[in-house]
């Protein structure tokens, strides 16, 4: 059985060879060895168990298929048919109608520049897509570590702008590191 979220009136969202859909159960493993391998990108301080990751799927994810104002909106990412990472909105903010984006790949796909330039791209066009078309948002914005100049350049090509920089923000590796705000309207 196909998951779909109530707040969407698309379920599926496509460029190209890409796809965006309602997070699938199948994904969620390897989404956790994703998301282990690059902890170091993410608000992701221990890595994540199999036993956490299938809570977290039937215990969080599961209810905001249903909910007509959820939290977040998690999307499974796929090229030509596999799956190449995940992401989606997420502090869905319905009261301001904006939303953070998320998003990560494959970390095989995300050392290869170019692969990763064309990964993020899309998905950006397509979740602006789901989020400015769909579910009528008016902002989108990020957080970026600044020790990724690849993923700022594709944000700022997509039209997400530079709006705050959060000195020594975050700590990562014993690195204080700067945060990155970027941000996007339906008609930036």
């Amino acid at each position: 059985m196909k998951t779909q979220y109530r707040c969407l009136r698309h379920q599926q969202f496509y460029t190209d060879k890409y796809l965006l859909e309602p997070l699938r159960h199948r994904d969620i493993q390897k989404i956790k060895e994703w998301r282990n391998a690059q902890m170091d990108i993410l608000r992701q301080n221990a890595p994540l168990t199999d036993a956490g990751q299938e809570v977290y799927f039937n215990d969080v994810v599961i209810p905001t298929f249903k909910a007509q104002k959820p939290e977040q909106v998690l999307l499974s990412y796929l090229y030509d048919g596999q799956c190449i990472g995940y992401g989606g909105l997420v502090r869905v903010d319905w009261d301001r109608k904006q939303a953070e984006v998320s998003f990560l790949v494959a970390p095989e796909r995300a050392a290869d520049e170019e692969t990763y330039r064309q990964d993020f791209s899309n998905f950006l066009k397509l979740i602006k897509n789901v989020a400015f078309n769909d579910m009528h948002l008016k902002r989108l914005y990020t957080e970026t570590y600044d020790i990724r100049p690849l993923h700022i350049s594709v944000l700022e090509s997509q039209s997400f702008a530079l709006e705050e920089r959060l000195k020594d923000h975050i700590v990562k590796d014993g690195k204080t590191l700067d945060s990155l705000i970027h941000g996007c309207t339906p008609h930036g």
